[in-house]
Formats: C-alpha cells, sequence, structure tokens
C-alpha cells in the first residue's frame, strides 16, 4: 500500500506518517523542502512540490498513483483537484476559522461562536465577513464535492489549536514560559484568562486523522472537529504551564478592549469569546480517545520546549516590549479592585428554592418555602 502525506514535518505530520509505516505503507511527504525533520524515518521518500498551486504539484507528482493521500499543508482545494486522479481516498486537514463568529465575533447573533460548536454549525457565508474564513470555508466545500461527485472517498478535520513537539510558533508556551524565566510577578489576562479555546496534543491529533485511515467507510463523507476530550481556560493554561517552570504567576484580570499584552494569546488577535468545538462526533463515530491526557500533554510540551528552544532574541523582544504596558495595567486594574472593594457588599446565605420540611404534615418548612 502507498501514502502520500503533503506536509509532514509540522506538529502532526511525524505521528501521522508513523502511524503510517506501523499500518505497512510505504509512505512519501510532499512538500516545499525548507526544513526536513529528523522525526521523519529515512525510508520515507521526500518529494519536493509547491502543493500551494496545481501546477507545480502536478509536475512534482508526474506519473504517481496512491492508496491514499493525507494532506495537511497547502492549498488544500487544488490538492483535492490534482490528487482526484492518482487516489481513490483523501483524507484533508483544516481548521475552525470556517465558522461564523471565529474571528469576528460580532459576525454572529449573539456574539461569537455556539458554545460549544457542532460541526453543522454556520460558517463564514461572505469573504466581506471575514476573509480567511471564508476561503477556508470554499476549500472545504471544493473538497467534500470532490466525494460527493464519487470521484475518491474523502473526510475532513478541523484541527483546533494545536501544541506538542515541532510546533512551528508554540505562542501560548513562549508567552508564559518567558514570563517565568523573567520572574515577572503577574500576568494580565482578557477577562481573567476565563475563555474556552479548543486545542489539541499533537500525538492526540495524529491518532484523530489515523482514525480514518482505519475506518475508510465509517468515515466516509464526514468532517470532524477535533481536539484534546479535556480542555482548560486560558488561565489554566497559563497555571499549568508557570507550574512545570517552577515559577507561580498571578492572574490578573483585565477587561478584555484593554488586554493589549495578551492579544497574541487569542487566536488572530481575537476577542476573548469561546472557540469551543463540539468533539461528540468524532468521538462516537470513530471512538476517539486522547491517548495523551491533557494536563500530561501541556507538561510534555513545556519540556519539549525547554530541551528545544527556538525563539530568537527578536522574539523574546517582542514578548517582553509588552511588559512596561502591562505594568501599568496591572497598577490600573489593582486601583480599581480596591476602589471595587471598599463598597459596601450586602452578602445574604443562598438557599435553594425547593421545600425541605424537618416535620411532618407542614405546608411549608422552616424557610417558608
Amino acid at each position: 500500500m502507498k501514502a502520500l502525506v503533503i506536509g509532514g514535518t509540522g506538529p502532526t505530520g511525524p505521528h501521522i506518517i508513523g502511524g503510517l509505516l506501523e499500518r505497512g505503507y510505504q509512505v512519501t511527504m510532499l512538500n516545499r523542502g525548507s526544513r526536513d525533520s529528523s522525526a521523519i524515518p529515512p525510508e520515507v521518500e521526500r518529494v519536493v512540490g509547491d502543493p500551494h498551486f496545481p501546477d507545480t504539484l502536478e509536475v512534482a507528482l508526474a506519473g504517481r498513483t496512491f492508496d491514499l493521500v493525507v494532506a495537511t499543508y497547502g492549498r488544500i482545494r487544488h490538492v483535492a483537484e490534482v490528487v482526484a486522479t492518482r487516489t481513490g481516498r483523501l483524507i484533508t486537514v483544516g481548521g475552525p476559522p470556517c465558522y461564523r463568529g471565529f474571528a469576528n465575533a460580532s459576525a454572529n447573533a449573539p456574539s461569537g461562536m455556539p458554545v460549544p460548536t457542532a460541526e453543522d454549525a454556520p460558517r463564514v457565508e461572505t469573504e466581506a465577513e471575514n476573509r480567511f474564513g471564508y476561503l477556508i470555508r470554499i476549500t472545504e466545500d471544493a473538497v467534500m464535492a470532490q466525494h460527493e461527485a464519487g470521484r475518491m472517498n474523502v473526510s475532513h478535520f478541523r484541527y483546533p489549536v494545536v501544541y506538542g513537539p515541532w510546533q512551528v510558533r508554540p505562542t501560548t508556551l513562549l508567552w508564559v514560559m518567558q514570563r517565568c524565566r523573567d520572574r515577572r510577578p503577574c500576568a494580565i489576562l482578557p477577562d481573567g484568562g476565563l475563555s474556552l479555546m479548543t486545542r489539541g496534543y499533537s500525538e492526540n491529533m495524529a491518532y484523530a486523522v489515523l482514525l480514518a485511515v482505519d475506518q475508510p467507510e465509517r468515515s466516509a463523507g464526514r468532517i470532524y472537529n477535533c481536539g484534546d476530550d479535556t480542555q482548560f481556560s486560558l488561565a489554566q493554561w497559563v497555571e499549568l504551564i508557570a507550574a512545570e517552570m517552577g515559577w507561580p504567576l498571578e492572574i490578573v484580570p483585565v477587561a478584555d478592549a484593554f488586554a493589549s499584552p495578551a492579544r497574541d494569546m487569542m487566536q488572530f488577535n481575537s476577542s476573548s469569546h469561546h472557540q469551543y468545538l463540539d468533539s461528540y462526533r468524532i468521538r462516537h463515530e470513530l471512538g476517539y480517545r486522547d491517548r495523551v491526557p491533557a494536563a500530561e500533554a501541556v507538561r510534555r510540551t513545556v519540556r519539549w520546549c525547554l530541551e528545544n528552544p527556538t525563539e530568537t532574541e527578536e522574539d523574546i523582544a517582542a514578548i517582553q516590549s509588552h511588559y512596561e504596558l502591562e505594568d501599568r495595567l496591572v497598577a490600573i486594574a489593582r486601583e480599581s479592585s480596591s476602589a471595587m472593594a471598599a463598597l459596601s457588599h450586602p452578602e445574604e446565605a443562598y438557599h435553594h428554592a425547593y421545600a425541605h420540611p424537618r416535620e411532618r404534615g407542614l405546608e411549608r418548612d422552616h424557610r417558608n418555602r
């Protein structure tokens, strides 16, 4: 059996390729050749070709056919066109920006994405609404049209924010880790960091894709949201990373509109609205369960980043450039909190509304319920 993996050197690629090799596939990896990975075994054939354009991809794949193509990179709609005559099975990877409200919260009513967001939730309708999300949406449509036309058996995966080894830009990890290295006493987070944003550990997300490899009929023509079984709020992410770094960071809440030093922590520098995907379908149709528990996956990723630093001096300087503003925002937040704490806040004991009489035969209990 022959498999083609387009991409391959990102966080999930080595795990996907390793899983295909374990399943007996002869694997070819195609990408632009800008980087390789020592995690890819030498027996995997490397083919250089640009999957962003149909003509360059046609040249790279001239005269070749495959039993399976897994496309994790490039302009996937062009990939689908080119491989439609070269394979009967295509698995593609995209992401959730196609959902209405993902990058432009005000496009939805109420604002933001539904919580959780299922695969059939409304998607971006026009380029004016959000250009990037619209391009992802029409790419999905083009890919699934290949399945509907009977040209290939197609399955599509919407990856969340993927973390783990080999991530090109692990923003959340670096944002927190650098503050710990610099012994910052606290960090501001929009709205206290209560935002939920679906994330997935690289090994777990590769496993999700491999489930479709193993179940081609069950996954035929299906779109799946992906993500770890357990999800953490932004504040919990900071807490987990800081704990592994051995330096506790106090979280100082700041209104989302003014939390600019933490804007990189939100996808597309967007608002603090939730971006929480419903993963019911993949769990119940394909049997997905995390291979690595999420808390342990975060710890592993921190350790990998410490052992394999990728940040440049420019990256570090960009993070540190926000410290002065962050300090001023912390001072203002503490002032505001002190002023609010000085007000009288009447506290009443909570009692639920249902009666619980202490004696038989009473119409009302001791709290007149």
